[in-house]
């Protein structure tokens, strides 16, 4: 009997009347894993492969005829917007089979919640952050609407294997599994997953065996890429600011040509910062303007309103105005846009789990082709560069990526540093939830099993200590030992803020004309007259409410762009690392590189040999030494680490360490004194500066942080010291500038 013949008849006549031709491979498979057996299950495979489809066909089949009240299936999503949508695609389907559906988060219909309550059936779409308030506010509801699930699925998962978001959905999911005597199944649904083996793990850590994993065998697209350079002039202070009347950048190179070969269809382009996703929008908004054509490019970012967002969304997905959404990772997701031309990115990727989200975006329908192009920034040098400008690494990197993404790989998940914050967080959300616990059964609860697990009983004993202090007063312990919220806990507890696990700072509201644009941080300084560049256009503030932080704007012609977070970029893994020196190794020019580009690999590669870096490893710069480990930014940071307990400065770079102010001899000796005695990880940490990343680590004791900082970093070092052997072992020193 094929998958097919095997689904409810109401399912297959919805098939028959969307004129499906056949199954897909990912969703014939999962009926099997799903209808056949007990076991949780992964199911991995391209965007627009059909994954929503392939889960919850057989989901729905299975909790059918269910008449016991409850929800039978608990849908988890990262973003709001991916919920609304997958919302419009179920409740059809749904509605046929009598099974009630429901959206579950901050800007959902409030009847619609309040009906479930009363009488919880069917399907809830609900992001970690609502099930944290459930939780919270309405224990008894939630053991109500969630205490007999059938499955919990998991949308986007690769989203939740590192971070805090995922610690805390991992967390939640343990207390969820605890409202019911039988466990739910877990279907978990990704795109871009490196080791499905890790992935199996935290989907279900106790029994990762019984993770049936359905993983996609139809073949890519047929993939068209172009790399393109462009250099910026030297001095340039705000390379991401508006266009410059002297001199060009190379923003303004792009934006010419993103204007003259996007025009006319459906693009995404990924600009990385909010700064830049505005500076681009704006020229290509202006280059639309001089040219009398109507503007196609709009931004999109976390800090535009929600509407404004939407209207993107809509227009892409309706697709019958030509439009390219120029934002930051906020349209990597899996958010239904419709069909996409082409996928841009200005900057070389760091990340190749992001350069296959993005890159799945192009090339949905079958026999399209998916089309990517990389725009490359490099400096012009002079006399005075530095010897690492030399190498080109920007170029370098996008062939590299290029190089693995052709290979299919894929970065693990990195060492989590939240999990303290996480810890404390669900602490607090467990004890507010329950009334009060004791020290013990808190602990079974989180940390005896998933993510948390890397906290010892110690470790949480010091934990709860430290939210005991008189410096936090988040808890207290009655006298039989039930450890309750103190005042500073009950508080945080009851706020809105609470529910979220990272941070959000307070910030100044747009408004034009009563309608919402969005917000900018409160740094910004504001005042009357002031103009600023936003939502791709420029606005003149007219008033400032200092009390609602609210600024009235207007449109004007001039303007700069506000202040936004810094982002920091992603790591670069050990592998990209490697491959950018296999890139300067070769000698082949690769054909999908412009005629810059391949001008940029052929620089770099000289330089890359003038350096002595065919051969060695470290390379003079004036008064500092660059030690060139080819490994990513794990390593290279404990390495920089290991350096500053010798008393030396150090700056991280992508593929190696920059050791300030010290030449090569004394870099050498320091070198060879730490294979001789390897630094211990714990001392290392002592160095370790600004251990406080995460929403809640002000309020977790700093020895602990330091202790899970050399924890989560202990198979690091051991690669840092190899590394460094092998560099010693070189027995050379190389001193040449290009």
């Amino acid at each position: 009997m094929s998958g097919f013949d095997r689904l409810h008849p109401e399912i297959r006549r919805w098939i028959w009347e969307q004129k499906w031709e056949e199954l897909r491979d990912v969703q014939d498979r999962a009926i099997s894993a799903v209808l056949d057996t007990e076991a949780d299950v992964l199911i991995a495979a391209s965007t627009a492969a059909g994954k929503t489809e392939a889960a919850f066909l057989p989901v729905l089949t299975k909790v059918a005829d269910r008449k016991g009240r409850g929800f039978s299936v608990l849908y988890v999503s990262p973003l709001k917007a991916l919920i609304n949508d997958q919302f419009r695609r179920l409740d059809q389907l749904a509605e046929r089979l009598e099974i009630d559906t429901v959206r579950w988060h901050g800007d959902a219909p409030q009847s619609a919640k309040q009906r479930a309550r009363r009488d919880p059936r069917g399907v809830v779409l609900i992001t970690p952050e609502s099930i944290e308030a459930m939780l919270i506010r309405r224990p008894g509801d939630a053991k109500a609407m969630l205490g007999s699930l059938d499955f919990i699925v998991i949308d986007e998962l690769h989203a939740f294997l590192k971070g805090p978001r995922g610690l805390h959905l991992a967390s939640l999911l343990r207390r969820i599994d605890g409202l019911s005597g039988t466990p739910a199944r877990r279907i978990g649904l990704s795109a871009t997953i490196g080791d499905l083996a890790v992935a199996a793990r935290w989907l279900n850590p106790g029994q990762p065996d019984n993770v049936r994993v359905v993983e996609s065998l139809a073949d890519s697209p047929e993939l068209r890429l172009q790399v393109r350079a462009y250099s910026d002039p030297e001095g340039v202070e705000d390379a991401d600011g508006l266009e410059a009347e002297e001199r060009q950048v190379a923003l303004d190179l792009i934006a010419d040509h993103m204007f003259s070969v996007l025009r006319g269809a459906n693009n995404l382009v990924f600009a990385g910062s909010r700064k830049r996703v505005e500076a681009l929008a704006d020229r290509l908004r202006t280059r639309s303007e001089n040219a009398s054509v109507p503007n196609e490019f709009y931004p999109h970012h976390g800090s535009l309103s929600k509407e404004l967002r939407e209207e993107l969304e809509d227009r892409l997905k309706k697709g019958d105005l030509p439009t390219t959404g120029v934002a930051t990772t906020t349209l990597e997701l899996g958010i239904d846009i419709g069909s996409i031309k082409s996928v841009a990115q200005v900057g070389a990727p760091r990340s190749l789990s992001s350069l296959r989200q993005r890159l799945g975006r192009s090339g949905r329908r079958r026999g399209v082709p998916a089309v990517l192009r990389i725009y490359v920034r490099e400096h012009l040098l002079s006399k005075g560069s530095d010897p690492v400008d030399h190498l080109r690494l920007e170029t370098v990197r996008a062939v590299a990526a290029v190089r693995l993404l052709v290979e299919r790989f894929v970065e693990p998940p990195s060492i989590d540093a939240a999990i303290a914050t996480v810890a404390l967080h669900q602490t607090l959300s467990v004890i507010a939830q329950e009334g009060g616990a004791r020290a013990g059964a808190l602990y079974q609860v989180l940390c005896s099993s998933g993510p948390l697990s890397a906290l010892t009983k110690a470790d949480y004993a010091q934990l709860l200590r430290g939210m005991a202090s008189m410096e936090h007063r988040l808890v207290e312990q009655a006298p039989d030992g039930t450890i309750m919220l103190g005042e500073q806990g009950e508080k945080l507890t009851a706020s809105r803020d609470f529910y979220a696990i990272f941070s959000t700072d307070e910030e100044w509201r747009l408004v034009s004309a009563g309608r919402t644009l969005g917000t900018i941080p409160i740094s910004n300084p504001v005042g009357v007259g002031v103009v600023i560049a936003f939502a791709g256009q420029r606005w003149r503030i007219e008033t400032v409410d200092d009390r609602g932080k609210v600024l009235e704007v207007v449109h004007h012609r001039s303007g700069k762009i506000p202040k936004f977070d810094n982002v920091m970029n992603e790591p670069v893994h050990d592998r990209l690392s490697a491959e950018m020196r296999a890139v300067l190794q070769d000698t082949s020019l690769p054909s999908f590189l412009d005629h810059a580009a391949r001008e940029y690999l052929s620089e770099g590669r000289v330089a890359f040999r003038q350096l002595g870096l065919d051969s060695g490893s470290l390379v003079s710069a004036g008064k500092d030494t660059h030690v060139f480990t080819w490994h990513g930014t794990d390593v290279n940071a404990v390495l920089g680490f290991a350096f500053g307990s010798a008393g030396l400065d150090c700056a991280i770079l992508d593929v190696g360490v920059t050791v300030l102010d010290t030449q090569p001899d004394v870099v050498l000796a320091i070198m060879k004194q730490t294979v001789e005695r390897p630094p211990d990880i714990d001392s290392v940490a002592e160095f370790v500066e600004s251990l406080q990343s995460a929403k809640f680590d002000e309020m977790v004791p700093d020895t602990l942080l330091r202790r899970l900082w050399a924890k989560g970093r202990q198979g690091v070092s051991d690669r840092m010291v190899n590394v460094v052997r092998e560099i010693v072992q070189e027995g050379r020193l190389r001193h040449r500038l290009p």
